[in-house]
């Protein structure tokens, strides 16, 4: 077992932390970063196929956040950030709930992630990692307004209708999967 303890500290950093529980009905969701590719790559290590897309594998062994996009997106008036470690629905859906908003995705606007990755994986499994894997640390969004260099938006943020819970929709519907639930039964899904 390895275990690590990181601190840090805002002391060096202007202005309040961007926490989960900003985002406001009308805000715009967007990413910073790839989605799907590390888990791309741990399903084509699982299945010894790593050789069909060298890129997805080596962001799962070594994954590259943007680290600095944190900072900029704080600057331009993120209302809330976290990065995308357990899968863009399940992280999403710690924003919506900490916010008590549904974060709407938009299919088309994730539909490149999936045919970066669909070749070497198909295209049902494509979709499950962009939306449950994780592990790439990409970081998530809301913003009241434009969207600074580097992110992309990849939906919207909605008041809940009367009786509804928080989460996150793509077409209308939860997704099936939603990624690695780390107090689950073991049996997290994984692409």
């Amino acid at each position: 077992m390895v275990s690590v303890t990181a601190l840090g500290t805002m002391a060096d950093v202007e202005g309040a932390p961007v926490l989960r529980s900003g985002a406001r009905p009308g805000d715009r969701l967007a990413v910073c970063g790839s989605l799907g590719l590390a888990a791309a790559g741990l399903h084509l290590l699982m299945h010894d196929a790593a050789d069909r897309h060298p890129e997805a594998v080596a962001v799962q062994r070594r994954p590259r956040p943007p680290l600095e996009a944190g900072p900029a997106a704080a600057a331009a008036g993120a209302t809330a950030m976290l990065d995308v470690s357990d899968g863009l629905a399940r992280d999403g859906g710690r924003i919506a709930r900490a916010s008590g908003v549904v974060l709407e995705l938009d299919r088309h606007a994730l539909d490149q992630d999936v045919a970066v990755i669909s070749e070497a994986v198909g295209v049902e499994t494509a979709w499950d990692c962009v939306l449950a894997g994780g592990e790439e640390h990409s970081l998530l969004a809301t913003f009241p307004g434009d969207v600074p260099p580097g992110w992309r938006l990849i939906g919207a943020v909605r008041a809940l209708f009367e009786g509804e819970a928080p989460g996150v929709l793509l077409e209308g519907r939860r997704p099936q999967h939603s990624g690695w639930d780390h107090f689950g039964n073991g049996e997290g899904r994984r692409p």
